[in-house]
């Protein structure tokens, strides 16, 4: 799947100069946590979130460093603090580096994106404009809707064979040792897997396998002090 599959739009947005009291009363009233920030030719300049409103002299939440702490903190570092705390419009408060993607960037990457960043969404941009937002929740509805492959039968022959060239694929799995039969849609794996983890892993990747109807463990694991 792609990010177009799954993408909002359009975009709830605001501007540099929106208040941020009611980029707060937004958030309440449209039930988000974030808004892209653009200017007045529509470009993404920004991203405002609940975590930029997190830590505000109105909600007596601003950031407090104990005496000795504070020695270690530059003033740059507490004049932004005190930005963030103070600061009355979105241009003071937003976060301007801004992770983005395109509508053809596959789910896979924005969700190694969101992980490598620690970001829990991110606006995808095509032609220098802003056309939708791909928040974690939108990936959680893609598991969550996610169909089988194929509707179509498919033989216990072609599931094997299946099983097997998808395995020969994979780095952990030692096929060698391996042997899989099926019937009438029910698999059982046979043979030594080298650890617990690779045990678990081929049995993940059977029933997975579309036309599987079940999974029977057989496997031994070979461990240091001998087979489980």
């Amino acid at each position: 799947m792609y990010v177009r599959d799954v993408m909002v739009a359009p975009v709830i947005t605001v501007k540099p100069s929106t208040m941020v009291k009611e980029v707060a009363q937004l958030f309440l009233e449209k039930g988000i946590s974030a808004a892209p920030v653009i200017d007045s030719q529509e470009k993404l300049v920004g991203i405002v979130s609940e975590g930029d409103l997190l830590h505000r002299v109105e909600a007596d939440t601003e950031r407090r460093y104990s005496w000795w702490l504070r020695g270690f903190i530059n003033n740059d570092t507490l004049a932004a603090d005190y930005v963030k705390a103070h600061g009355l419009k979105v241009s003071d408060v937003m976060t301007r580096d801004v992770i983005t993607a395109v509508p053809q960037t596959p789910l896979h990457e924005v969700a190694t994106l969101m992980e490598k960043n620690a970001i829990k969404r991110v606006p995808i941009v095509e032609n220098g404009q802003l056309v939708g937002i791909v928040s974690r929740s939108n990936l959680i509805q893609a598991v969550a809707t996610a169909r089988k492959l194929l509707d179509i039968p498919l033989s216990d022959a072609a599931i094997r064979e299946n099983i097997f060239s998808y395995l020969k694929r994979q780095p952990w799995a030692h096929t060698s040792m391996l042997n899989v039969t099926v019937n009438g849609g029910i698999v059982d794996l046979w043979g030594i897997a080298e650890s617990a983890a690779e045990r678990k892993a081929i049995k993940v990747a059977a029933e997975s396998t579309p036309g599987v109807c079940a999974v029977n463990d057989n496997l031994i694991t070979r461990s240091a002090g001998g087979w489980e």
